[in-house]
């Protein structure tokens, strides 16, 4: 049980960074890197659904990765399909609610529709949230919200004097998913890159030098500890 003392945790967050380096090191392909990274994935949504966390976000493609060789995003979204394919009975049969955040716009007909059939399948569920950034960047989830609300200020709808912090949170990609209590990066980077930029804002961070192939069970468990040692004040005093 947690006691009062520790912060209470809803969401988390993680930057999955790693794969590549983890390839390299052993002399692989950069996409073998990509294929063994499945188990980390596994071992969050057991973590998390173990803990009663509401929601795992997982930054899995960026706007920016878009840029990388057309070999890899072609392997990352075929990956994508498999991943979908092959555990969508085992996520269901845990009560996870399967969620995508970004421009799923720019997926590929094949992915994006084994994502939009698991997403219906698993809506009813009511246990972990798990949401899969695609082809999400900070900036443009910002962008797009900041259109959203100019176009309610020309159609009438709007006062531009009534735009408060709540009207641009309520018209993000998910408004109803709480902002991440901790983001975790793996691979000993220590940036967001562009990822959850509004919904970060008083989110604590853990950085962990852990590829992500390797981070495992207890390494997010750790991770978790971390985040529970700290005491979080919003700006606030104790």
């Amino acid at each position: 049980m947690r006691s009062e003392a520790e912060p209470a945790l809803k969401h988390i967050a993680i930057i999955m960074d790693g794969n590549g380096r983890w390839a390299r090191k052993r002399g692989l392909a950069r996409i073998k890197g990509h294929t063994a990274a499945e188990k980390s994935i596994h071992d969050a949504v057991e973590v998390c659904g173990e803990a009663g966390i509401k929601y795992l976000t997982l930054y899995a493609f960026s706007t920016e990765n878009w840029s990388r060789p057309r070999a890899e995003v072609n392997f990352i979204m075929k990956l994508l399909s498999r991943f979908i394919k092959g555990n969508i009975d085992e996520l269901h049969r845990k009560n996870v609610r399967l969620r995508t955040t970004g421009r799923l716009y720019d997926i590929p007909d094949g992915p994006r529709g084994d994502l939009e059939k698991a997403i219906q399948r698993t809506s009813a569920n009511t246990g972990l949230n798990l949401v899969l950034a695609l082809s999400y960047g900070g900036r443009a989830e910002i962008r797009d919200a900041v259109t959203i609300i100019a176009e309610k200020v020309v159609s009438g709808e709007l006062s531009p004097s009534d735009i408060s912090e709540e009207t641009i949170s309520n018209n993000l990609y998910n408004p109803d998913i709480p902002d991440p209590d901790v983001i975790i990066r793996t691979s000993g980077e220590q940036r967001l890159s562009n990822f959850l930029l509004w919904q970060s804002a008083y989110s604590e961070f853990v950085f962990t030098p852990v590829l992500w192939p390797d981070f495992h069970a207890e390494e997010l468990r750790n991770s978790l500890e971390e985040f529970r040692a700290r005491k979080r004040r919003f700006g606030g005093l104790e």
